[in-house]
């Protein structure tokens, strides 16, 4: 097992992981093969008493990181959970990681995770884009990072942005893979700015 922040990470067991980032002006990500035609998808909708709880999970996991730095917590947004649910639904059923372009995600920043299906607590998901710290460099957007290239660290940064205040997210399974979708507003990772 390997550790990212406080928790322990079930590297066994995974095939694959891959993260994207968005902004409203620019997207990158990654790829997995695409998934099955018609390929059954679940979606961990967060209306139920118990997806409440793990809509709390994911907010806490982005707040701790938050309040480590002294910024305001997010709050939840259930529009943003509906929109990141129908993105995630989609993102299953094709089997790849592609950001949604600004007009649909109306502006919002976006964050995306996919690994192998039923591995991965939520906690960790949303840990592996904090991880990304350890490359950030507290400068202004897009000299961010110590790679040299924003994306080593912009989940990291959306997550950490000081103006964003609403977050939203929904994990949905297809094809043996969790896809995680968040939607933050307002958007971070403006160019020029710096993220706290």
């Amino acid at each position: 097992m390997k550790s990212v922040g406080n928790r322990r990470m079930p590297w066994f067991g995974a095939l694959s992981v891959a993260c994207a980032m968005a902004l409203g002006l620019a997207a990158s990500g990654s790829s997995t093969p695409a998934a099955a035609n018609g390929a059954f998808t679940h979606s961990r909708a967060l209306h139920t008493a118990t997806d409440r709880h793990l809509a709390a999970r994911i907010l806490r996991a982005h707040n701790e990181e938050r309040h480590r730095l002294r910024l305001q917590p997010l709050k939840w947004n259930v529009h943003l959970e509906r929109e990141a649910e129908e993105w995630a639904q989609h993102l299953s059923r094709i089997g790849r990681l592609q950001h949604a372009d600004s007009r649909q995600r109306n502006r919002t920043g976006e964050n995306l995770w996919m690994g192998t299906a039923g591995h991965w607590p939520v906690e960790t998901m949303v840990d592996m884009f904090i991880a990304e710290k350890r490359h950030y460099r507290h400068a202004r957007f897009p000299d961010i990072s110590h790679t040299g290239n924003w994306a080593d660290v912009g989940h990291y940064t959306q997550v950490v942005w000081r103006d964003t205040q609403e977050v939203g997210c929904a994990v949905a399974t297809a094809a043996g893979n969790d896809v995680l979708v968040c939607r933050y507003w307002p958007a971070g990772n403006i160019w020029g700015q710096k993220p706290y």
